[in-house]
């Protein structure tokens, strides 16, 4: 019983890492259909810009959570202005190469710098130590992240849910065509939504870095695995994407714990359950089905 809630409570700290991931590319798919390769390389940027801020400037882990998913942020919404933005009436196909070509860049120019090697971050003082929950300890920074994140998506699905500006940014999200038939000018919130998702990655990026090794490819696999996840949810569903991060984050741990003996299943277990979603629901388990030609 003890190994079974470990293995519960260790699924869901990593399905917290896919959920604020996916759900930072389910607004961005849903409002540009744009499939954000780069999102891997920002999560990995926001790990590194910690790092570096600490190692160079004495900058602590609170003030890093706060300026890398800001500036990651601010740096989405020029990159959407100065290139996306030119190529989101052309097939995605272009975009998804350009995120691609994107993602090699800052991988070489984060390798250049800094080499290949992982880098230590220190896991703040006030976060050291374990939690007693009575039949098992926890590290206290694997309990702060499942907080952290499950409050950030709260309070997400609050404003997206409670909010004029949130309900208009879900509409302009999940149905673009419809709320523009509203006359609601959705091409104003493109911006903003781009660079609210990039700022997640980096948020994601900043609260891996004292958990996993931080290296320029911590996002490459990752972000394979969070694809996988949005599809699962459903392409543009923001509460589909963030049930299905925390879903996928459980199967996974139990896939690991008790498949261990075949690993190959517990490696791909994740990439079999979407395409049994995809066959059982081609749109996800929350998304939309398509209307018919």
């Amino acid at each position: 019983m003890t190994g079974f809630l470990q293995n519960t409570f260790n699924g869901l700290v990593s399905g917290a890492f896919y959920a604020l991931l996916a759900l930072g590319l389910a607004v961005i798919f849903g409002m540009l259909r744009v499939v954000n390769f780069a999102h891997g390389a920002f999560y990995m940027l926001g790990a590194f810009g910690a790092y570096v801020l600490l190692a160079e400037a004495g900058v602590p882990f609170w003030a890093a959570l706060v300026i890398m998913p800001v500036a990651l942020a601010v740096v989405g919404m020029i990159l959407e202005r100065a290139v996306i933005h030119r190529l989101t009436r052309l097939d995605p196909l272009y975009n998804f190469l350009l995120t691609f070509g994107l993602t090699l860049i800052l991988q070489d120019l984060v390798k250049t710098r800094y080499g290949v090697q992982s880098s230590p971050y220190a896991t703040p003082d006030e976060l050291s130590g374990s939690v007693d929950f009575g039949l098992f300890d926890f590290p206290t920074y694997r309990v702060f992240i499942l907080g952290f994140a499950v409050l950030l998506c709260v309070a997400v699905w609050w404003v997206l849910t409670r909010t004029r500006i949130g309900m208009v940014v879900r509409a302009s999200t999940e149905r673009p065509e419809l709320t523009r038939a509203f006359g609601i000018d959705v091409g104003r919130w493109v911006t903003p939504v781009f660079g609210f998702g990039i700022g997640l990655a980096g948020l994601a990026g900043v609260l891996a870095a004292p958990m996993r090794a931080v290296n320029p490819l911590m996002g490459a696999d990752l972000i394979i695995v969070v694809f996988a996840v949005v599809v699962i949810g459903g392409l543009g569903s923001i509460f589909g994407s963030v049930a299905a991060g925390f879903g996928i984050g459980l199967v996974q741990a139990w896939g690991e714990a008790y498949l261990s003996e075949f690993p190959i299943v517990s490696q791909t277990i994740v990439f079999v359950v979407m395409a049994a979603v995809l066959l059982w629901r081609p749109a996800g388990l929350f998304g939309r089905e398509e209307a018919p030609a």
